[in-house]
């Protein structure tokens, strides 16, 4: 676990998404809708945790799935809510969410990266052909303070590797107990 020094609370950003609007009728009844950080964050105990990308193995096999089924033991160690990001669009967030059945775990696009760049996560993944996109992480967070940051060891452009460890809901947990025991 790492408290993080340089980060200390949630970036000040607008997230653009896209919300279902049954007003709107038709295959796609969905509209765009900003979503501040402040209405993510404000007033509630947050874990979040972020991934290279939608629909890539470890995300799409374990971590996205895990952190779903586990959902209801966060609520109960003391979490409001459970918040996904990826340097992702608000349109592939939403289908990879659909793909996986979540209907609990928050999917939160950073399609330009912005607020993984603000949490100093933003990488170079150019030797998968992924371009920039989040280290692994998650991070727990109370009415917007960060609590307690875990990063995957070895963040650096273009590694090797895909760490999968610290930021597991099975560790996470873990944490979030002792945070909010």
């Amino acid at each position: 676990m790492i408290k993080s020094e340089a980060i200390v609370a949630v970036p000040n950003m607008v997230f653009k998404t896209r919300v279902r609007d049954e007003s709107i009728g038709g295959d796609n009844p969905y509209r765009w809708q900003d979503v501040s950080t402040d209405e993510l964050f404000g007033g509630k105990k947050i874990l979040l945790f972020s991934l290279p990308g939608a629909f890539t193995p470890t995300c799409s096999t374990f971590q996205l799935p895990d952190y779903e089924k586990m959902y209801n033991e966060f609520i109960e160690a003391g979490v409001d809510d459970v918040y996904c990001i990826s340097v992702n669009d608000a349109f592939v967030m939403n289908a990879w969410g659909k793909q996986q059945g979540i209907e609990k775990v928050k999917m939160i696009p950073d399609g330009s990266g912005h607020f993984t760049r603000r949490m100093g996560m933003l990488v170079n993944k150019d030797n998968l052909g992924f371009g920039m996109r989040s280290w692994r992480y998650a991070a727990i967070f109370d009415s917007g303070d960060v609590l307690q940051f875990f990063p995957e060891p070895g963040r650096d452009d273009n590694h090797p590797n895909d760490p999968y460890m610290i930021s597991k809901p099975q560790h996470m947990i873990k944490e979030v107990k002792n945070v909010f025991k």
